[in-house]
């Protein structure tokens, strides 16, 4: 005898084939948040009472200190040189117990991966200081990493620029300037792509399994900064690296509105 339709949707089978049917499909979906949703970020400005400007940017589980310190004079390459700019130069660390595994200190020399992320950081906050207001100075940004469960070179941007603008602060308010020294407002997320989903803010295991993951540092207005990353695996198409960049710039003006207020 043949079961009607109205049987057959109510029937055990099809409840276990439409079970198994959203079970795969969330297999690829987060657990706790939206495929393009970012982790929760806190901002403490003025973490450290020594530093001419500091931040603590907790995001997610990563906890990231940034500080800045003004150094009375320029780098070497920049003193023989005919300008009134000053420089801006970062350092990144990782504390040993920020990751489950313990992290060897670097003590004499950064590793390949420490000093290609400073280097972004440098570069990335250069592009938002006006150096002309700080003539024959080094703006000092280190960064150091409490706790690592993926982004943490987006969070060390994030937490440099705060400890910038807390350092602003301080300048305008005693006077020393009268007028605003950054131009703009500065971060990074990463976006990534797991089993053809786009995915925002990666967290650590999302970030070991993705087949493709950049880090996209973006201006407020979604001006790019830079792109930094690649495919783990087989080529991808063009169409799909800008749409993570457009994504990453999307989620850089979110990361920027929802944070904004923590500056002041």
């Amino acid at each position: 005898m043949l079961e009607t339709p109205q049987a057959i949707f109510k029937s055990d089978a099809y409840s276990q084939i439409l079970t198994e049917k959203y079970a795969t499909l969330n297999s690829h979906m987060r657990q706790n948040r939206q495929n393009q949703e970012i982790r929760e970020i806190k901002i403490t400005p003025g973490f450290n009472e020594f530093a001419d400007g500091s931040a603590l940017v907790v995001w997610g589980k990563t906890k990231v200190l940034a500080t800045v310190k003004v150094d009375n004079k320029l780098p070497p390459h920049m003193r023989n040189q005919k300008t009134r700019e000053g420089w801006l130069t970062a350092e990144y660390a990782m504390l040993p117990g920020a990751t489950q595994e313990r992290t060897q200190r670097e003590r004499l020399y950064a590793s390949g991966r420490t000093q290609e992320i400073q280097r972004l950081i440098g570069r990335s906050l250069r592009t938002i200081v006006d150096l002309n207001f700080f003539p024959n100075k080094t703006l000092m940004i280190d960064v150091d990493v409490l706790q690592a469960d993926g982004g943490t070179r987006c969070a060390a941007i994030l937490a440099g620029y705060a400890a910038l603008h807390e350092y602003a602060n301080k300048l305008i308010f005693s006077g020393e300037l009268d007028e605003w020294p950054l131009s703009h407002e500065i971060a990074a997320v990463s976006v990534g792509q797991i089993k053809g989903e786009n995915l925002l803010d990666l967290e650590f295991t999302e970030d070991s399994n993705a087949s493709l993951d950049l880090n996209v540092v973006a201006t407020a207005r979604g001006e790019l900064v830079e792109v930094q990353g690649g495919t783990e695996g087989k080529p991808v198409p063009a169409e799909t690296y800008v749409q993570l960049i457009a994504l990453g710039i999307e989620g850089v003006k979110k990361i920027l509105e929802t944070t904004r207020a923590q500056l002041s």
